[in-house]
C-alpha cells in the first residue's frame, strides 16, 4: 500500500525535473533552515569510529542545559532529529483527545492520529504547540496550556530566545522540543532535544534505545552549543536580512503575514504562479495545500541575494 507523502519544504529534485537546471544552481528557499550553518570543523576519528559513550552524551546534556537555561529540576535527552521525537510523544501518555492549533507544522497531528489518539480543536488530554509556530510565526499563550500533557515545538525559538517557554520544563504535564538543524543550519545533522519531567523523558529514554544520537552529531552538537558569539552574531544577521526581504516583497506588492527571523509568510494574492514565476529563475518557496494565497521564504546565504531578487 503506498504511504500518503506529507506536505513539506525541500523537494529540489522534484523541482528540478520540472523546471530544469542542477542542484548547485537552486535556491532553495522553502525551508526554514539558517542558509550560513555553524562550521563544524574537524571531527575527531573517535567520534567516527567509536560507539558514543556515555561522556559524550552527558557532555552534549551539561552544553544544553546551559545554553537553554533548562530548570533543574528537568531533564535533557538528545534524539536523531526532533522528528524521532515528535513520532514518539504520543506514545508517553494514554491516548485520548489532542488540540493541535491550526495551521502549524503538520508531523504533529500525523503522530498523535498515527498512535491512536483523537486530534480535535476541543480536546483537553493532549496540546501541541508550535513556538513560534510555523507558518506564520504566532507565539503560544501560555495560559492556554492546561492539559494533562502539553508539547511545546520551540524549534524555531532559538532566534528569540526571549520568548521560550523552557521555564515549565520540570512541571510533570510539559514537555519541551528543541532543534538542532533550524538556527544552526545543519538540518542534514539530525539532532533533536527533549526536556522535560524525568519520568516522561527517561521512558523516552528507553523508546529510542542506545547510541541514538551519532558520535560526530554527539561532538558538533557539543562544540555549537558552547559557542555563544556565534549564536549572537547569527541572530543579529538574520534580523537584518528578515528585514531585507521583507522590504523586497513588501515592495513587489505582498503582504507580510508573519514569520520569523528564519522565514518569511506572505499574502501574495496567488500563491501558485509566484512559486512557477521564481522557479523559473531556479528559486524554489513553499505554498500551502491549505491557501492559495501563502507564500513562505526562507533567507537566501548571503551571496545569493541577487538570484532572489532577479525571480521577483
Amino acid at each position: 500500500m503506498a504511504v500518503k507523502t506529507r506536505d513539506h519544504g525541500g523537494g529540489i529534485d522534484a523541482a528540478i525535473a520540472q523546471y530544469g537546471g542542477t542542484r548547485d544552481g537552486w535556491l532553495d528557499l522553502s525551508t526554514g533552515i539558517n542558509p550560513v550553518p555553524y562550521p563544524v570543523g574537524e571531527i575527531s576519528a573517535d567520534a567516527w569510529n567509536a560507539l558514543p559513550d556515555l561522556n559524550a552524551r552527558y557532555a552534549l546534556s551539561d552544553v544544553a542545559r546551559r545554553f537553554w537555561n533548562v530548570p533543574k529540576g528537568a531533564s535533557v535527552i538528545s534524539a536523531p532529529g526532533a522528528s524521532s521525537l515528535i513520532a514518539r510523544i504520543p506514545a508517553l501518555a494514554q491516548t485520548g483527545a489532542v488540540n493541535i492549533p491550526t495551521p502549524t507544522y503538520n508531523e504533529h497531528a500525523a503522530a498523535f492520529t498515527a498512535c491512536g489518539w483523537d486530534v480535535s480543536p476541543q480536546g483537553t488530554d493532549a496540546t501541541v504547540v508550535v513556538h513560534p509556530n510555523n507558518p506564520d510565526g504566532r507565539l503560544a499563550e501560555e495560559a492556554a496550556l492546561t492539559a494533562r500533557l502539553n508539547i511545546i515545538d520551540e524549534s524555531f525559538c532559538d532566534v528569540t530566545p526571549e520568548a521560550t517557554l523552557i521555564h515549565r520544563a520540570e512541571r510533570p504535564d510539559t514537555l519541551i522540543l528543541k532543534s538542532f538543524g533550524k538556527f544552526w543550519g545543519l538540518a542534514g545533522l539530525r539532532l533533536g532535544f527533549l526536556i522535560g519531567p524525568t519520568p516522561l523523558v527517561d521512558r523516552m529514554r528507553d523508546m529510542i534505545g542506545p547510541w541514538a544520537v551519532s558520535g560526530p552529531a554527539l561532538e558538533i552538537g557539543t562544540r555549537a552549543l558552547m559557542d555563544d558569539e556565534w549564536a549572537v552574531q547569527t541572530r543579529a544577521r538574520l534580523a537584518t536580512d528578515k528585514a531585507r526581504m521583507d522590504k523586497i516583497m513588501t515592495g513587489k506588492g505582498a503582504k507580510l503575514v508573519g514569520g520569523t527571523a528564519l522565514f518569511r509568510l506572505y499574502d501574495v494574492g496567488d500563491a501558485t504562479a509566484w512559486q512557477d514565476r521564481m522557479a523559473q529563475h531556479h528559486v524554489w518557496t513553499r505554498i500551502f495545500p491549505y491557501s492559495d494565497r501563502w507564500l513562505r521564504l526562507g533567507l537566501p546565504a548571503p551571496d545569493r541575494w541577487d538570484q532572489f531578487e532577479a525571480s521577483l
